[in-house]
């Protein structure tokens, strides 16, 4: 008679069954282009992606949330994670923080990216003459990340550091993303913002049309209190003549303080100008 699995090796292959379930359910319409699709590396990496800025300890309950993974998958891959150092688990409450390998993947990109270094003295300048704060971000899916950041000395700013995620469809560096990136990629962003949100997608998309209209007569993107109520911005999207892919600088601040006539008439002139001269590196 055949040897039983034992409980553990019965675990085992109950989750594998699950995985399979799961992949079986995912989209086949590319199934020959996502042959060399690795799933596992992808769930592992997503796991990653659901620390936010500001964030230091996450559950496996939460992950999963985040990630809309089955929790026993999710126990898994962090268990991988912790082992090869990209997770530490701290075990008097149960969650887990980004380990250092993690931490060095991160600087590792970022000191790569030369384009910050250029921009941090013309991001300053402009960030002193506004009163506000100017960011440099990259998109990463349906967000856009701070990969530097200016503020002025004014009292009140935005406190979003290096690291920050904002959302690509609301925001005016995630705007003027999505009117300088080629059509193709600008639909497929826009059809994934749909389907994350059906709700408010009416509202979504008159934004950014309104927005990539604003980009073809003002040269930049706008948002008044799109994102939060109380913040303004505006932004333009430009690639680096060395190559280093498709960026967004904006400017922004608390509405009370940061006007749309000041943003616009005073602010806009000099953002173009920053724009260009990063164009040009």
């Amino acid at each position: 008679m055949a040897n039983q699995p034992t409980g553990g090796a019965r675990r085992q292959e109950e989750a594998l069954l699950e995985d399979e379930a799961a992949a079986q359910d995912a989209p086949k319409s590319n199934a020959k282009e996502d042959r060399h699709f690795v799933t596992a590396l992808a769930r592992g990496l997503e796991i990653l992606s659901c620390f936010r800025s500001g964030e230091k300890m996450l559950g496996n309950q939460e992950l999963a949330d985040r990630s809309r993974l089955p929790k026993s998958t999710v126990s898994r891959l962090t268990y991988t994670l912790t082992k090869l150092g990209y997770l530490d688990y701290d075990g008097d409450i149960g969650k887990y923080r980004l380990g250092t390998a993690s931490l060095a993947l991160g600087s590792a990109m970022l000191s790569k990216l030369d384009i910050r270094q250029l921009a941090r003295p013309w991001m300053q300048e402009l960030a002193d003459f506004s009163h506000a704060t100017v960011s440099l971000g990259m998109r990463d899916r349906l967000s856009m990340i701070y990969v530097e950041n200016c503020r002025s000395q004014a009292a009140l700013t935005l406190r979003l550091d290096v690291g920050a995620r904002i959302p690509i469809a609301l925001t005016a560096m995630g705007r003027a993303y999505l009117a300088g990136a080629p059509e193709a990629e600008r639909s497929e962003i826009l059809e994934r913002v749909r389907e994350a949100d059906e709700y408010r997608w009416p509202s979504i998309q008159e934004g950014v049309q309104r927005s990539l209209e604003e980009y073809r007569t003002l040269g930049c993107c706008t948002s008044f209190g799109d994102w939060q109520a109380d913040v303004n911005a505006i932004a333009v999207a430009f690639r680096p003549a060395n190559g280093q892919g498709v960026f967004s600088i904006n400017c922004g601040g608390p509405a009370f303080s940061l006007k749309r006539e000041f943003l616009l008439e005073e602010v806009r002139p000099r953002l173009l100008e920053v724009a260009e001269r990063l164009r040009r590196v």
